[in-house]
């Protein structure tokens, strides 16, 4: 495979016409030798298309994010606390995560591009996750150092048949093809992309999926909803109603009078006028208004599912049965849920992304540095920083105890830190002053004799007083 990315990457000796992976794929082939598809063993997912194309619509779920203010709130959500951190270098000592600091080496995630913050990077890799279900990044070395994103359906993850005891076992990454519509297809190897999909799609070896795609029905009803208040407003703000004409009119009176109805009585601007009727008309009311058919609990509940659909409890966004149901007063309970289910897991998937795209110090042969993130001044995580010092706080008094108690200090940290007792050891010292026993049985002894010699030695001069 090695010598096929050697021939996507090189120079072609013919002139030849590609606007598609079809026709880039083709020229691999020849330039390879092979004739068919079945000897490159690319998986397809659609007849002559090597490649894995993510099957959401990428312009059809930004609209809904332009358009739906419950997915607006949700991802904005997500967003705004998943932009906030750093990266940094973390040390790791015995496989436990130790000191984070930081490198020059990490100038080209704090600046990706000229004029990009870290903070720009990490919004457009959570929207771009959110929804397409994937983000692609690649570093570019030319007139300057930079990360480049790469819209996701755009991109195509090429695979490979894996080979294993004379069957197929699976599906081996080969690379990348990123393709704009009319322009040259541009390879990349697998170690030069950095991909972000959190969400795993059940169907695909590789690709991730959008938290949007089980909702979309949601989202549906919900602007359907959103269009059925407009037009309700729009036509009188009232329940539908039937008017019934006698026989006699015809049908010039009628439709003047329908004319003059809808003149006097449609429209926002005449809601809850006096309706006044000539003889012969009945006018008879259909249909439910908001309160007769819970229009606001119907609203809420697919609002609820949208928001569970995205990580993000309702009462973090503003919604209203969010609200009905947990008030301001429990908010830090649902905001520590949204950090500890949602977006620590976001943060290490993408620490785990960028990893490879970065140099660890020492060549990142030892393996005991990584690239992590840096949360330490989110405000989101406050309330969290001051309950890591309360569990702090405890786990000192416990050390302190138990090196007072007589244990090693090596073996009670190593025990703190596994909340595994079977660690500590003992030094066979007891007491506060961790003597051996006897000792301080000595030294009171040895206290005694003292007083008793001092005794003795002021008798004689007390006597000559």
């Amino acid at each position: 495979m090695t010598s096929l990315w050697r021939a996507a990457r090189g120079g072609r000796t013919e002139t030849r016409a590609m606007s598609t992976i079809d026709d880039y794929m083709s020229a691999l082939q020849d330039s390879l030798g092979y004739s068919g598809w079945s000897a490159l063993g690319l998986t397809q997912t659609q007849p002559g298309q090597a490649a894995e194309k993510a099957p959401t619509d990428l312009p059809g779920y930004a609209q809904l994010f332009a358009t739906n203010p419950v997915i607006w709130a949700c991802m904005v959500a997500r967003q705004m606390v998943f932009s906030a951190p750093r990266f940094t270098w973390q040390r790791i000592n015995n496989g436990t995560p130790s000191e984070m600091f930081g490198t020059q080496d990490l100038r080209i995630l704090e600046a990706p591009w000229p004029g990009g913050t870290t903070q720009d990077l990490l919004s457009r890799d959570i929207q771009d996750a959110d929804l397409a279900g994937n983000a692609y990044w690649t570093r570019v070395l030319g007139d300057g150092d930079e990360l480049v994103r790469m819209r996701p359906d755009w991109v195509f993850i090429v695979l490979e048949r894996r080979q294993f005891r004379g069957g197929h076992l699976g599906w081996r990454k080969l690379g990348y093809i990123y393709q704009e519509p009319g322009e040259e297809p541009v390879p990349l190897l697998a170690d030069e992309v950095a991909h972000f999909a959190p969400v795993p799609d059940p169907l695909a070896t590789y690709r991730g999926m959008s938290w949007l795609t089980p909702v979309i029905r949601e989202v549906q009803n919900d602007n359907l909803m959103a269009r059925h208040k407009r037009r309700f407003f729009e036509n009188a703000a009232t329940p539908n109603m039937v008017v019934r004409l006698a026989r006699e009119v015809s049908p010039e009176a009628f439709a003047k009078f329908k004319a003059r109805m809808e003149a006097n009585h449609q429209g926002v601007d005449n809601a809850y006028r006096t309706l006044y009727l000539g003889g012969g008309a009945d006018v008879t009311v259909t249909g439910t208004n908001f309160q007769q058919m819970d229009f606001s609990s119907v609203q809420g509940a697919g609002e609820t599912r949208i928001a569970a659909a995205a990580g993000v409890p309702p009462v973090i966004v503003g919604l209203s049965e969010g609200l009905k149901a947990a008030t301001y007063s429990n908010y830090g309970q649902a905001r520590r849920r949204f950090a500890d289910g949602t977006i620590h897991p976001l943060w290490q998937n993408a620490a785990g992304s960028f990893g490879h795209l970065v140099q660890p110090p020492g060549g990142g042969t030892s393996g005991a540095v990584r690239l992590w993130y840096d949360a330490r001044d989110v405000p989101f995580l406050r309330e969290d920083a001051r309950d890591a010092a309360d569990i702090q706080g405890v786990q000192a008094r416990t050390i302190r105890t138990l090196v007072d108690a007589g244990y090693t200090p090596d073996s009670v940290r190593a025990a703190v830190a596994a909340s595994d007792w079977s660690l500590l050891v003992h030094t066979g010292l007891f007491s506060v002053q961790l003597q051996p026993p006897g000792t301080a049985m000595s030294a009171d002894a040895r206290v005694r004799s003292l007083v008793g010699e001092l005794e003795s030695a002021l008798r004689p001069i007390e006597g000559g007083a």
